[in-house]
């Protein structure tokens, strides 16, 4: 979503426009990273360009394919963004190192849910990657695609827990080993919160297992990326959804050493003629 030109157009900006100039970097040692995310992204909504000044615009890297390189901008965009009235609602946000990962909700033309990823060095954020879908659901369990916990706990299980989802993905997600799937996942006590599923093992293991001919509807390929922060986990991969090219981010909370919670969103990749940079989506 950030810098998400499916919504509004830098190229729409008149040419050398510095209306809105980027404010000039100041080191807020008190300010956590994940909430000087949270303050830029809610700036989306308010217009306010001080949060801005967390982005390196000269080292700033853009992933999302759909989107120009470059910060270039980005302040005016954002004053004139939060003249159309969004929403935006940071539900979660974590920290892992350098990495800040957030789960958010977005109301523009369309109520949208994603995570947004970003890289910081050297106090700044300096790269980023997102996947966004629709907003759908309540589920078949009456749960939303956002709601339950939004504060990491567990802090001194970050390690234990990225192991035992990369572990999970490699095994249950990759590789298939659906008998093994109550190895890693609470069997009596697993929340979902995918619009399409149930609570419990046994519908997660039918929509894993479920295909046809040409194989499973959904085909996890590659693990990219397994960010953690206490007892959430959030694994970044990459396949195939009904043969359809795509972006998955689970997250997943962890208790008592089991998977007992999971939320995601899942995107189309689009064709390579249709990026606007060359960073790819990973």
């Amino acid at each position: 979503m950030f810098l998400d030109l499916r919504h509004e157009s830098l190229a729409a900006l008149p040419k050398g426009s510095n209306v809105f100039e980027f404010p000039s970097p100041v080191q807020d040692m008190t300010t956590s990273k994940k909430d000087q995310i949270r303050a830029l992204l809610k700036s989306i909504e308010t217009g306010d360009p001080g949060p801005i000044g967390v982005v390196d615009e000269a080292r700033y890297v853009q992933h999302n394919p759909q989107t120009h390189e470059g910060s270039e901008g980005l302040a005016a965009l954002f004053k004139r963004l939060s003249k159309t009235q969004p929403r935006v609602n940071i539900v979660r946000a974590f920290e892992d190192g350098d990495f800040v990962f957030a789960h958010t909700e977005y109301d523009f033309t369309s109520r949208k849910v994603g995570f947004e990823v970003f890289r910081f060095d050297e106090g700044r954020a300096v790269e980023h990657w997102d996947n966004i879908q629709e907003r759908q659901g309540p589920n078949p369990a009456g749960r939303s695609m956002v709601d339950g916990p939004t504060e990491a706990r567990d802090q001194e299980l970050t390690g234990s827990n990225r192991g035992l989802v990369r572990d999970f993905a490699e095994t249950i997600l990759l590789e298939g080993r659906f008998e093994r799937l109550t190895d890693f996942v609470a069997e009596d006590d697993y929340s979902e919160h995918n619009p399409s599923l149930g609570d419990g093992v046994e519908s997660l293991c039918l929509a894993l297992e479920a295909g046809d001919a040409g194989g499973r509807h959904i085909d996890y390929q590659r693990i990219h990326r397994v960010l953690a922060d206490g007892d959430f986990v959030l694994c970044v991969s990459e396949g195939r959804r009904r043969a359809v090219h795509s972006a998955f981010y689970d997250l997943f909370r962890i208790a008592n050493c089991k998977i007992v919670e999971h939320w995601d969103t899942t995107e189309k990749i689009a064709p390579r003629s249709d990026w606007k940079n060359e960073n790819g989506k990973f």
